[in-house]
C-alpha cells in the first residue's frame, strides 16, 4: 500500500480508472475492504457520494467526476515535488510503476529489473501487465516497456534490445505430416496457431521479403492470447506459430521447433522502455534508464 499520505485520494483515482474495487484495491496493494473504508472516509469528510456503487457496476457521481478533474493534476504535481526532492538523494528510493505487456516484462526481468534491485535496494518495482496500452501519465506510471512500433510519438523511448524478428515454427512431427511451405500463400495449406489481439480481433500474420508486404489470416484449431501458450501448441505439434525469435530460440537450437518463411520475416525495432518528457524524471527512473544503456 501506497505510505505518501495521500492514500485517499490514490484510492479514488484508482477506483475512477478501473471503475470498480478489485482491479483497484490489486493496483495500490491493499485489501477492498481497506480500499472501501478510505472511499467512505474521503466520502464523510467531504459530505458527498463519489461513487454509485451498484452489485455490478461502479461509476463517479457528478460530484465525483468535477472532483476527480479536479484531484489528479495536483495529485500528479505532488509527486512530481517529492520526486524532485528525492532525486538529492545519494542512491535512489522509492516505487518505480511500470506498465508493461506480460511478454515483455518476462524478457526484461532478469536481465534488467533483478539487476536494478540488486543495485538500488531501496527500490521497488511495480509491474503491471497488461495487452492493451494505456496513457502511461494518466494512469500513474512511471514508465511503460513496449515494442518501439507501439510507443506513442510523444513520449522518450529507449532501446531495450537489439531488433527483433517473428519466426513461423512447427514441431518436427508436424512437419512428417505437413509439407514446408515455401511461401506465406502457401500457409492456406496448414493448421495455424491463431492469436487474439487485446482489443478482441485475431492477429494477421505479417510477411515482407524484396519490399513486398503480405497479410495472412492462417486457419487452425486453436486461438490463444499467450505466448507461452502459443509455443506448447506448438511443441505439441498443433500446428505452426508465428512468435518472436527470442522465445523460441532454445527450441530451434534443441530441434524441438523447426523454422520455416525465414525470408519472410525481416528484422524490426525491439522492445523499449518509454517515459513522458515533460514530467520531472524521479531518480529511480534515471537509474534504470542508466542500467539500461550500460547494457546496449
Amino acid at each position: 500500500m501506497r505510505t505518501s499520505g495521500l492514500v485517499e485520494l490514490d484510492a479514488v483515482l484508482a477506483v475512477a480508472r478501473h471503475r470498480g474495487f478489485r482491479a483497484a484495491a490489486t493496483e495500490l496493494g491493499m485489501s477492498r475492504s481497506a480500499l472501501s473504508h478510505a472511499i467512505a472516509t474521503l466520502e464523510a469528510k467531504l459530505g458527498v457520494r463519489l461513487f454509485n456503487r451498484t452489485t455490478r457496476s461502479v461509476s463517479l457521481t457528478e460530484a465525483g467526476e468535477q472532483f476527480v478533474a479536479g484531484v489528479a493534476p495536483a495529485l500528479g504535481d505532488i509527486r512530481e515535488a517529492m520526486a524532485r526532492a528525492g532525486s538529492h538523494r545519494d542512491t535512489p528510493a522509492g516505487t518505480l510503476r511500470i506498465n508493461s505487456s506480460a511478454g515483455a516484462a518476462n524478457q526484461i526481468m532478469e536481465p534488467v529489473i533483478l539487476e536494478y534491485l540488486r543495485r538500488y535496494p531501496d527500490m521497488t518495482v511495480d509491474i503491471v501487465t497488461e495487452g492493451r496500452l494505456v496513457d502511461i501519465v494518466v494512469d500513474g506510471f512511471d514508465a511503460g516497456v513496449r515494442l518501439a512500433e507501439l510507443v506513442p510519438r510523444d513520449m522518450i523511448a529507449v532501446p531495450l534490445e537489439p531488433d527483433q524478428r517473428f519466426a513461423v515454427v512447427g514441431s518436427p512431427a508436424y512437419f512428417e505430416t505437413h509439407p514446408r511451405p515455401a511461401s506465406p500463400a502457401d500457409l492456406v495449406h496448414h493448421r495455424c496457431i491463431r492469436s487474439r489481439l487485446p482489443s478482441g480481433g485475431i492477429y494477421h500474420w505479417e510477411f515482407e521479403r524484396h519490399g513486398e508486404a503480405v497479410t495472412v489470416d492462417g486457419k487452425g484449431p486453436l486461438i490463444l492470447d499467450d505466448a507461452g501458450l502459443m509455443l506448447k501448441a506448438a511443441r505439441a505439434g498443433v500446428g505452426l506459430a508465428y512468435l518472436s525469435e527470442s522465445r523460441v530460440a532454445g527450441d530451434l537450437a534443441a530441434g524441438t521447433l523447426m523454422r520455416v518463411l525465414d525470408e519472410w520475416t525481416p528484422p524490426f525495432p525491439g522492445l523499449c522502455l518509454y517515459y513522458s518528457g515533460r514530467r520531472h524524471m524521479p531518480a529511480g527512473l534515471r537509474a534504470l534508464i542508466s542500467l539500461i544503456r550500460e547494457r546496449s
